[in-house]
């Protein structure tokens, strides 16, 4: 995996704390990007679904009915 170098500006105060805590930056920011990337990636999928759902003129409920109707049959 090829990684990628970023930078940004914190408070003076900030980094001092980081570096007296032994934080490891790379590692707290991996984790935060990911978990971000993971959240807006789940809107968009949600927002996909109910645009699909309302052209489909299907509520949620309906949908989730159908699913589990589906999955019975199998």
């Amino acid at each position: 995996m090829s990684t990628e170098v970023i930078s940004v500006r914190i408070k003076r105060e900030l980094k001092e704390e980081v570096i007296k805590l032994g934080i490891n930056v790379r590692e707290v920011v991996e984790r935060a990007l990911e978990e971000e990337v993971k959240k807006i990636k789940t809107e968009m999928l949600k927002k996909a679904i109910d645009r699909g759902l309302k052209a489909m003129d299907l509520s949620i409920d309906e949908w989730v009915k159908a699913v589990r109707e589906i999955r019975r049959e199998r």
